[in-house]
């Protein structure tokens, strides 16, 4: 299995045949016991929520479930055709994958650049390309987080009024920073996290506030992080600046210097080249796998031959499938690195614990209709696109490389799109099923829902209705596009429903791994 096959889909009354090879189809609406399913020579034997599975034929116990051509489990037990398919019939076991390396690679074809689509950018002295405009404030370590709160608090809608060239001022605050080892993994990912927001484009400004004795030292970060302290990076400690009420003082006036400054930047045209997006699904139902999330795989697709960047991550949601993303590997080295992180969740860091890469999807997950971390990985997997994979980077590593990229990371939305925000992503867009609710400054995130009723529901939170895909109201192809041009608009400033709603202010989450103690 290379490239998850989307041409053959085919809406059929009330169900969904994804491959001709599948042996279940997809209820596209509620579907009554008895109903005669059109095409598929078979009655319901019981009532079917939408986006649940029905076997359309006589499967046997171990028999592999087929969706998309791709095996997402195995019947649990002898299972007459017309019944429901889920958790309590489909079992998760290990199964072999051809990894086969490079086998489909194709390069993409490049649009011209003189052909390529724009955006209203900020550029920045050092000709990086923002799609905002923020001031920061930076916690190295959680003792500081109330001083660095509140001096971002300060700085209401009121008193911003006067700078309407600049987005806001952001805390950046976390739960750790100290109680850790001093050296090794844990606090290399926390200070290029850290440093990843400080240098992002859409940072004008930074303050950094430790408290003063904490183990992720403000030098220690600056210095091994390459940072450069001037006029756009100041730092100090709490403690050498006399306490709470003078920190708070100190940090206010401070932001004000840099306020007049960073209102005066502008936009102008720039190439579409310059957008990097971070690709993120939660809520998940099962929709995602045929609405939103391979529309939004199209639109990368756009993207990227424009020249931009699309980072996938969530690394237990691509287990099961890790294989579709290997073969289209531009060399072995790249490949290799995808299958030592996956290996690495499951041979070290999730082994033996109740997690996700090790079977079992959250309740919101397994009520939306996926039956285990299988068929999420399924539909996770297509925010990608189908072009080649360019490169695969730890958590929160600068993205330096253009086209389809991987960075490993939890499935947990918050931790992982803090690891591709530090990496440089300067737009996130977010598939749901269920309907997450999300944000995170200082980035805009663009919200997808995969079917209509939601999106009707929770409209104020949404931005973009992938469910008319199931309505027949619109293509794959057109919803990519729609998808790709709503993004040039958000990155040249126009407001996600997140960023009108307020939301980003705390879902800064760095993956917080190793000891505390």
């Amino acid at each position: 299995m290379s490239i998850i096959d989307l041409s053959a889909k085919r809406l059929n009354g009330p169900v969904i045949r994804l491959h001709p090879n599948d042996n279940v189809v997809v209820a596209r609406i509620p579907i009554e016991a008895g109903t005669s399913i059109p095409g598929e020579n078979m009655l319901a034997r019981e009532a079917v929520t939408p986006g649940y599975k029905l076997a359309t034929r006589y499967l046997r116990k171990g028999e592999p479930i087929l969706k998309y051509n791709v095996t997402i489990g195995f019947a649990a037990e002898d299972t007459p055709a017309g019944t429901m398919m889920h958790g309590h019939n489909i079992t998760f076991t290990e199964f072999d994958r051809d990894y086969a390396i490079g086998a489909d690679y194709q390069p993409l074809a490049m649009v011209p650049e003189a052909e390529r689509a724009t955006f209203q950018g900020i550029v920045r002295e050092d000709g990086r390309v923002a799609t905002r405009n923020y001031i920061g404030i930076v916690s190295t370590v959680n003792c500081s987080a109330t001083v660095v709160q509140s001096i971002s608090d300060h700085f209401n809608a009121e008193r911003m009024a006067e700078f309407p060239n600049v987005d806001g001022v952001a805390a950046f605050t976390h739960q750790t920073g100290c109680g850790m080892e001093l050296s090794g993994e844990p606090m290399q990912l926390l200070r290029r996290t850290l440093a990843g927001y400080i240098r992002h484009p859409n940072i004008y400004g930074v303050i950094v506030i430790g408290l003063g004795c904490e183990r992720n030292q403000i030098d220690g970060l600056i210095k091994e992080q390459g940072l450069q302290a001037g006029p756009k990076l100041r730092h100090f400690a709490m403690q050498d600046i006399g306490g709470t009420r003078k920190s708070i003082d100190a940090g206010i006036a401070m932001v004000r210097e840099m306020l007049a400054e960073a209102n005066q930047v502008t936009r102008q045209p720039v190439s579409a080249s310059h957008i990097s997006v971070g690709l993120q699904c939660g809520g998940s139902d099962g929709f995602s796998s045929i609405t939103a999330n391979p529309a939004l795989g199209h639109a990368m697709d756009i993207l990227t031959r424009h020249g931009g960047t699309a980072i996938l991550s969530e690394t237990p949601e691509i287990y099961g499938v890790e294989h579709t993303l290997t073969r289209r590997a531009v060399s072995q080295e790249v490949a290799e690195k995808l299958i030592e992180r996956i290996r690495w969740w499951k041979d070290d860091y999730a082994l033996g614990r109740d997690t996700q890469i090790n079977g079992v999807v959250s309740p919101g997950n397994q009520a939306g209709g996926l039956a285990n971390i299988f068929e999420k990985s399924l539909g996770s997997s297509m925010k990608g696109g189908t072009g080649p994979l360019m490169e695969v980077y730890k958590y929160a590593e600068p993205v330096t490389t253009k086209g389809f990229v991987f960075m490993d990371s939890p499935g947990f939305d918050p931790v992982s799109a803090t690891g591709q925000i530090a990496g440089g992503a300067n737009v996130v867009c977010f598939t749901t099923g269920r309907g997450s609710m999300f944000g995170c400054k200082p980035v805009p995130s663009v919200k997808l829902a995969t079917n209509t009723p939601m999106y009707r529901r929770l409209e104020e939170d949404m931005d973009i209705n992938c469910g008319e895909i199931l309505d027949g109201t619109a293509s794959l192809q057109e919803m990519g596009q729609k998808i790709f041009e709503h993004i040039l608009r958000v990155a040249s400033g126009e407001p996600t429903k997140s960023e009108e709603l307020g939301l980003g202010r705390h879902e800064f989450a760095p993956w917080i791994i190793g000891i505390t103690g």
